[in-house]
């Protein structure tokens, strides 16, 4: 009979692995998580696998020795899934943070190490029945407590603070985009250059930011607001910190970038649909007042004048 394999995390691991595929929002709203592992295990090396577009962010970052990038190969795919096996072989210690069915899967892949996470059979499970009704930020605190990592702070991110072009203040950032496959948690683009005029009227700079394929939101707003800055698809997520981080305000749609805006300690006024629950996914600030979430059933019937009221 085989001896069953010994899965109990060492004392001092040496390796450790922390997963975070996952979008932007998700990713950000991990930096306090990949903070605290990094503070538990200062001693340790800490690899990070995530997939190809948070590279740049995260090995810039203070938090891991190592990036491995998860090409998500199929089953039929035996070269990718014998990269695969190596990228996740050989730890000691794996935080599981994307905890989905997937990332679950990875536990026998990777030989059943000590695993955080909801993996069946994982040796430091998240057993909280209710997780899936926490935040993600809250039910990531719960997991690396029952890891045995008893503070999870906010992340110091002054490493974020320089990247991007160096605007004249005061300036805000509009974020009409949103998941191109989800078009309910998107306010019209239209109604976003409504509020660029009302913004410029006040001396504030509206400043369009996205990704490439948000070029054509932001040529609506341009239309309505002459004044606005189209930055959509000229801006990397390191030079998305720096402009959070310097402007007045954002504003936008319950996506990526304003969960790096309400890290970043930025004013935000989150605008969400029925699509997605604020409770579960609203980006959180620093401070008492800094994110204030507007929530319509449907994005069509939300006037700019209320998002102004919002602004004071």
């Amino acid at each position: 009979m085989r001896p069953r394999r010994d899965t109990r995390m060492k004392a001092h691991p040496r390796r450790v692995l922390v997963i975070r595929l996952g979008a932007l929002g998700d990713f950000v709203q991990s930096f306090p998580a990949f903070a605290a592992i990094r503070a538990h295990h200062c001693e340790a090396e800490i690899t990070l696998l995530t997939t190809a577009p948070f590279r740049e962010l995260a090995e810039a970052s203070p938090w891991f020795d190592r990036v491995e990038i998860d090409a998500r190969p199929r089953l039929t795919d035996l070269a990718g899934m014998k990269r695969l096996r190596a990228q996740l072989r050989g730890y000691d210690l794996v935080y599981d943070l994307q905890t989905s069915s997937r990332s679950s899967w990875y536990y026998r892949v990777a030989r059943k190490p000590a695993w955080s996470g909801i993996a069946k059979g994982a040796s430091l499970p998240h057993a909280n029945p209710w997780r899936d009704e926490m935040h993600t930020r809250m039910r990531q605190r719960d997991q690396l407590c029952m890891a045995g990592i008893g503070t999870v702070p906010d992340a110091d991110l002054t490493w974020l603070t320089a990247g991007g072009p160096v605007l004249d203040a005061p300036y805000a950032l509009l974020v009409p985009g949103a998941a191109p496959h989800r078009p309910a948690k998107r306010w019209p683009a239209v109604q976003f250059g409504k509020l660029a005029s009302r913004l410029a009227g006040r001396g504030i700079r509206p400043v369009v930011v996205g990704a490439k394929g948000d070029a054509e939101l932001a040529a609506v707003i341009r239309a309505n607001c002459p004044e606005a800055l189209d930055l959509t698809g000229r801006t990397s997520l390191l030079d998305l910190g720096g402009l959070c981080a310097r402007a007045a305000l954002a504003v936008g749609n319950d996506t990526g970038p304003m969960h790096m805006a309400a890290a970043m300690g930025c004013r935000c006024v989150v605008l969400f649909s029925a699509e997605s629950d604020p409770a579960l996914t609203a980006p959180l600030g620093l401070a008492a007042g800094q994110v204030d979430v507007i929530r319509v059933h449907d994005m069509a019937t939300l006037c700019v004048d209320r998002v102004v009221s919002i602004l004071g």
